[in-house]
């Protein structure tokens, strides 16, 4: 063959994949390549398309019992769905929008097939033939917005998420009603584009960008650089994948929101441009990150740039985040200053859309409640038209803010769910509130322009009863009576239909104890109490930094629940959901032992009663490599995913050590040693459990021995040093951790049951 040919053949051939792959995009209805623009807007036949993918993917191989149908426009200004029967005996999934169209499906399965989708333990097997509805279900929703996701879950949850998992995400979104998704992955693409137009080099960058783990407090301002640099790789990766969840997300008629500017600029934003007014903002024990004036020109300059650049690489939907003072006082508590700052924000979006509608967290007014006064507060609200701002009350589950806002001043807000800090592992949730303050204050006039719910948890894959909860408020304008939305629950999620009666009743008494115990827990704000066991030991005289308080209703209750779901594991052991709750439930049944048994060695310390101590610490440490054998049995419940999915994405070993660095220290020290957030994001995960705080308690323990040997008092700054020590070598470290479950759940529980629950007498 002549070498002409050849080249002839190897371009035809080149130029054929290029065209597949240019079909395959168009097709898709997303332009994946660098530069162009993804569709925003899809039309009903479109979201038809996607709702019917999302049909097949839930159902597999009955996707044909289903019809799609999409029927343009709301019903009295709601968005709805329908589901009933058609002559030819197809289940007909009809809505205004592919996400109605998803929560009819999920309604038409949780009611017929007791099908039961959850983040953690799931009930999905549908019967061989699927019963088709007796007459047409129809339902509305009285929010105009579904809220879903935090800043803070883009790292504590989501951070090494690929495009399966997302996918899978977005349909639980969708089944779910979500309407209005935070949409934060790949912004460092719009950031680097913006300053590279303003001539700052990739190395200047790098000080700017923090690592994978921590961006989402970058992108609010609280920290620069923390975790980095960031590798090209991953801000092009990523870039890609926020197209692809875009993509996932509009083509069922969400509304994804997305970032704008809010003044937070790179450390060297002065070379660049001096004489420019700058302040300061410090966030905890951080290095101050800058913040540009707003009434610099230059401010406008970069609100336009951002929004630009934005749109031209995502697309948009006129809704935009920003959050210029999150968990950071403002450098000017002057009320001109506030109001110059917000109308500076707000005219950076409208000056590109002008459309714009700003969602702004309201967790300022929470958090730094004393600075923000009502006359603060309706300085910033007041510099924007009110129908160009939509304000989320982050926390109203536990600490309502709208109240002591004047209702937010004629905005319009979204009343959230936050319920979970760091993603911590602990049974915890106000299932009262959830269940009956949404629907309260639809038809409360103080309540002023309520047109919304939402969930703002910091991470998911945890408590997922009480998320079920808040969901179940979507499709509804009515209080859920919680008893009857539990029966409805557990009968789906443990395959309740063949139970015996007894062990329905079992089952029930047991979830009643929770529901009156751990799921109406107003007491602490941090959405459950953290355990002495993911905290840094510290002597009894140092404990003020732990809030372990002892709620003996709450333990009697939760031992109560133990014993009777123990009592009927053998029946009900094929659910999946079970055993997720099983093991949930021993695991959080032996923490509340462990601070007790904790305790009791610090009091033999301090009697110098070296036997008991003896006894007692080995007590505690045979518990905690028990607890580690327990959580082994569930993939929920292991360090292993979460260290190889990070390791995953690197490309080669200095990155793939870069992005394990970041998800070990995320969930342990978090910042620098002695920072404030050291173990801010604990986890109870095997391998964390058996290498990490084992192994700090185990220190801490022989410190204590050797003062009562020696005679001389607890040297605790000695101790610090050791633990800090030990945890910046297990950060930095490579070791690898199992990511599948072993052992049997049922059985590795019993065993634990009869062997520390006459502990407890």
């Amino acid at each position: 063959m002549k070498a002409g040919s050849r080249l002839a053949q190897r371009v035809f051939r080149r130029a054929a994949v290029v065209l597949l792959a240019v079909l395959g995009t168009m097709f898709a209805g997303i332009d994946t390549c660098r530069g162009g623009t993804p569709k925003s807007e899809y039309t009903p036949r479109e979201q038809a398309r996607a709702a019917e993918a999302l049909v097949g993917r839930i159902t597999g191989s009955h996707a044909s019992d289903f019809r799609v149908v999409i029927t343009s426009g709301q019903r009295n200004g709601r968005d709805w769905f329908a589901y009933y029967t058609d002559a030819d005996r197809r289940i007909v999934l009809e809505g205004n929008t592919g996400v109605s169209v998803a929560s009819a499906l999920h309604d038409y399965l949780k009611r017929y097939c007791d099908y039961h989708l959850s983040w953690c333990g799931r009930h999905t097997q549908l019967p061989a033939r699927l019963p088709r509805p007796e007459s047409r279900e129809e339902k509305s929703s009285p929010y105009t917005y579904r809220y879903y996701l935090n800043y803070c879950t883009f790292n504590y949850s989501i951070s090494w998420w690929d495009e399966t998992r997302w996918q899978q995400e977005i349909d639980f979104m969708a089944l779910n009603g979500i309407n209005l998704p935070l949409a934060l992955t790949g912004q460092n693409t719009v950031w680097q584009k913006v300053y590279r137009r303003l001539g700052f080099t990739d190395r200047e960058l790098e000080r700017f960008f923090s690592g994978p783990a921590f961006f989402n407090w970058f992108w609010m301002g609280n920290l620069d650089g923390w975790g980095g640099p960031l590798p090209q790789r991953f801000i092009d990766r990523h870039e890609a994948l926020q197209r692809f969840i875009l993509d996932g997300e509009r083509s069922l008629g969400m509304t994804p929101v997305l970032p704008a500017f809010t003044g937070h600029v790179p450390p060297d934003f002065e070379k660049h441009f001096p004489g420019v007014k700058v302040s300061k903002t410090e966030w905890l024990d951080y290095p101050a990150v800058t913040l540009l004036n707003p009434s610099e020109e230059m401010f406008g300059r970069i609100a336009r740039l951002f929004l630009e650049e934005q749109i031209a690489t995502y697309g948009t939907n006129h809704l935009y985040t920003a959050d210029t003072f999150n968990e950071n006082l403002p450098p000017d508590s002057d009320s001109t200053y506030l109001a110059r700052m917000s109308a500076a924000v707000y005219e950076g979006m409208r000056s590109v859309d002008p459309q714009a509608v700003w969602l702004m967290q309201a967790w300022l007014f929470y958090h730094q409640s004393d600075f923000w006064t009502p006359e603060r507060i309706e300085s910033l609200l007041g510099a924007v038209p009110d129908d160009r701002m939509l304000l989320l009350d982050l926390f109203a589950d536990y600490s309502p803010v709208w109240q002591r806002a004047e209702s937010f001043h004629g905005k319009s807000w979204i009343w959230c769910m936050l319920q979970n800090f760091g993603q911590r592992q602990c049974l915890s949730g106000t299932s009262d509130t959830v269940a009956g303050e949404p629907a309260r204050l639809l038809h409360d006039p103080e309540a002023g322009n309520l047109n919304g719910i939402g969930l703002t948890m910091e991470g998911i894959n945890q408590n997922p009863f009480i998320f079920a909860l808040m969901l179940e408020n979507v499709w509804r304008d009515t209080p859920v009576d919680r008893l009857s939305f539990l029966d409805g629950y557990l009968h789906n999620r443990y395959g309740l239909r063949d139970a015996s009666s007894a062990t329905v009743a079992d089952v029930s008494e047991a979830w009643r104890s929770l529901l009156h115990s751990v799921y109406s827990n107003h007491t602490n704000p941090d959405g459950g109490k953290q355990s002495v066991l993911t905290q840094r030991p510290v002597f009894e005289a140092d404990r003020a930094k732990l809030s372990c308080p002892r709620n003996f209703f709450v333990r009697d209750s939760l031992l109560r629940a133990w014993d009777l779901l123990i009592g009927r594991a053998e029946e009900l052991a094929p659910s999946d959901g079970f055993r997720y709750d099983l093991v949930d439930v021993t695991r959080q049944s032996l923490v509340e032992l462990l601070d007790s048994l904790h305790f009791e060695t610090q009091r033999a310390w301090h009697a110098a009663d070296t036997e008991a101590f003896d006894r007692g610490t080995e007590r505690v440490l045979t518990l905690i490599l028990d607890l580690d054998t327990l959580l082994s049995t569930r993939r929920e419940f292991l360090l292993g995913p979460w260290v190889e999915s990070a390791r995953a994405l690197g490309t080669n070993a200095a990155e793939k050590a870069l992005y394990e660095w970041n998800a070990k220290t995320q969930i342990t020290l978090w910042g620098k040693p002695g920072s404030p957030l050291n173990d801010y994001a604990s986890k109870q995960w095997a391998g964390l459990v058996r290498d990490f705080y084992h192994h700090r308690f185990a220190l801490f323990y022989e410190a204590e021995r050797e003062a009562l040997a020696s005679g001389r008092g607890f040297d605790s700054e000695a101790f610090k040093r050791a633990c800090l020590d030990f945890e910046k070598r297990w950060t930095d470290g490579s070791d690898r951790y199992a990511v599948d479950p072993a052992g049997d759940e049922v059985a590795v529980c019993r065993r634990l049951h009869e062997r520390y629950r006459p502990l407890f007498e």
